[in-house]
């Protein structure tokens, strides 16, 4: 049997490591920060292709469920996957939660996924200067925040279950409203911007133990108003859901019945609505 040449060899790396579900990628800006991702054959072809970002929850496993669970979607609907990986004590502190509040520290994590989104385009000779963004739990208040200070960057947000929220409150400094989103990120709050984008916001009927997410006074994450949204994910998802509306975004509101805090089983309703709203923008 004919060994394979070393460009042979480069070619079949590529194919095995770079396409379909790829390995794991370390990213060239801070390479304490990884991501992984599923790219459609079309990619391989040379076709232009859309693109999910799928962000995991706190355990952070689910970044290898999501880029797994989109696979067939991205297959069928020319779209890659590429899932940031957050770990907890990226800054030696123990933290588990900084990524969900878009800011730790010196670490921006909205400018992380823009630079890992930027590198992958230019491996991928893709434009991705817009994308689509889900995340569930701890990957839904990232969503939410993210559309809040980049929505010029996405052209779908499915927000699923976050346990606490970002009101588009004037009145409320950040994390609890935007009032110094200005002071805080050095960018303004776009209205017009995020009433552009279509928001889908998910999250089980019966998802309702609040242990992980009321704050309490003294925490690290606690100012006042931090539980004023509601008491359960679901009551701080409507409460989400109103906010936005009264800045004129356009949110497809999906309660699952007999769902509890289970990401896998929204999928089939975020999928639903990114394929339609795929079919939108290509039209």
């Amino acid at each position: 049997m004919q060994e394979l040449g070393t460009s042979g060899a480069a070619a079949r790396a590529r194919d095995v490591y770079d396409y379909g579900e790829t390995a794991i990628f370390a990213s060239k800006a801070d390479p304490r920060f990884h991501m992984l991702l599923y790219v459609p054959p079309a990619a391989a072809d040379g076709r232009k292709v859309d693109l999910l970002v799928a962000v995991h929850g706190t355990g952070r496993t689910s970044a290898i469920e999501f880029r797994d669970g989109f696979a067939e979607f991205g297959l069928y609907h020319d779209c890659a996957i590429l899932c940031p990986i957050f770990p907890m004590n990226v800054r030696g502190d123990g933290a588990r939660s900084g990524y969900k509040y878009m800011i730790e520290g010196d670490i921006r994590y909205d400018e992380i996924v823009l630079s890992m989104v930027a590198e992958m385009a230019e491996k991928y000779q893709q434009d991705w200067s817009r994308f689509a963004m889900f995340g569930f739990s701890g990957g839904g208040h990232f969503t939410h925040r993210f559309a809040i200070l980049r929505p010029e960057n996405l052209w779908a947000a499915c927000i699923g279950a976050p346990g606490s929220v970002t009101l588009l409150d004037p009145d409320r400094d950040w994390w609890v409203g935007v009032r110094d989103l200005q002071e805080k990120f050095g960018r303004p709050f776009d209205a017009e911007a995020l009433a552009r984008v279509p928001v889908q916001m998910v999250v089980g009927s019966v998802d309702l133990e609040n242990w992980e997410i009321m704050h309490e006074p003294g925490s690290k994450y606690w100012m006042e108003g931090a539980n004023d949204a509601g008491n359960t994910r679901p009551e701080r998802l409507r409460s989400l859901k109103a906010s936005f509306e009264s800045a004129g975004v356009n949110v497809t509101f999906e309660e699952v019945p007999g769902v509890a805090h289970d990401r896998l089983k929204v999928l089939g309703h975020v999928k639903a609505f990114l394929a339609e709203r795929l079919k939108e923008m290509r039209a």
